[in-house]
């Protein structure tokens, strides 16, 4: 192996994580309406819905930090709803915080609840009363992945967010201007691997990218797979195709490559399996059929049965299916 890896005190995740809205890398029309947000002074309650690593926390810290300068800890209260999810919390520690007066130029301050599906109903419905309560000085900020697990009441009194999961445009910009930041020569099939794999999610994207680097300084699109435990798309397709062509036992060869080479999941193969559907030479109807026959082997390992005699019988089922067919 090459020269020692790049080091760094903290993970990139948090070194690379911007400081104001204008850094914020994609979800442009959101940046622009917490811009105008902060340039007037006038923030409502907000929700922000959507997968994780997409930037709803990044955005409620740069907000606060456009409104209250680099002292915006006095007037910005981050709390994570998954650890502190009772109405004890919600009664003493936010309420404690809302009541009193901001000490800053800006006339209200931010309470930021990460992960607010997790609270409880009670705690939601003590929540509701003190947004009503101290909204006159307090502004909230929920940031949830299923905006349908928080109460009606809180809904209405929210201006609702929807974050979609970042492009693959947006994710490889990003991850090239940190290779090219901590000196990483990055393939580009190592740069559009990251992408398949992170899936839009851009905090996945910085941590593949990071253990790929702690491996060697030359990134290429092998170790972006080996280090996420993915396999390349054109792996699980040949496996497929194997499995299509009646060819069972090379099917099953494949497989035991996949699950031994990256260490995967029964799931993880399911997964991916199913992302690769859509890329066979197949009719549509053969297509439906499989992505009926994945979905209910996903359910049995769910369910805790064995994963790898049920990759081979979904492998079986995919071969009578083209038999069918």
């Amino acid at each position: 192996m090459a020269e020692d890896p790049p080091s760094s005190d903290i993970p990139w995740t948090e070194k690379y994580r911007p400081r104001s809205l204008p850094e914020v890398c994609g979800q442009n029309e959101i940046v622009e309406r917490m811009r105008a947000y902060a340039r007037h002074r006038n923030v409502p309650h907000m929700l922000f819905s959507g997968p994780p690593g997409i930037g709803k926390t990044t955005i409620a810290l740069a907000l606060a930090r456009e409104l209250f300068g680099e002292g915006y800890s006095s007037s910005f209260l981050e709390l994570n709803a998954s650890d502190e999810r009772g109405i004890d919390v919600v009664r003493g520690k936010i309420k404690d915080f809302a009541r009193t007066l901001p000490l800053s130029a800006v006339p209200f301050k931010l309470v930021f609840l990460d992960e607010s599906d997790a609270l409880t109903p009670e705690a939601q419905n003590a929540l509701r009363r003190t947004m009503e309560m101290f909204a006159g000085n307090t502004r909230f900020i929920l940031s949830c992945n299923y905006s349908s697990k928080i109460i009606e009441p809180i809904q209405s009194r929210c201006a609702v967010f929807r974050f979609r999961p970042l492009g693959e445009e947006e994710v490889k910009g990003m991850v090239c201007l940190i290779a090219e930041k901590e000196g990483i020569a990055l393939d580009a099939g190592a740069a559009k691997a990251i992408c398949y794999v992170s899936e839009g999610d851009m905090r996945k994207a910085i941590n593949a990218l990071q253990g790929a680097a702690a491996v060697s300084r030359h990134v290429t699109e092998e170790l972006v797979h080996k280090v996420s435990s993915r396999a390349r798309p054109e792996e699980v397709r040949r496996m497929l195709e194997a499995a299509l062509k009646g060819d069972f036992a090379g099917a099953r060869e494949k497989l035991d490559f996949l699950m031994l080479n990256y260490g995967m999941s029964g799931e993880d193969v399911l997964l991916q399996m199913y992302k690769e559907v859509t890329a066979l030479g197949i009719s549509d109807r053969e297509k439906v059929a499989l992505v009926d026959r994945i979905g209910e082997y996903n359910f049995r390992l769910v369910e805790g049965a064995n994963e790898r005699i049920q990759l081979e019988a979904l492998l079986a089922q995919v071969m009578l299916l083209s038999e069918k067919g």
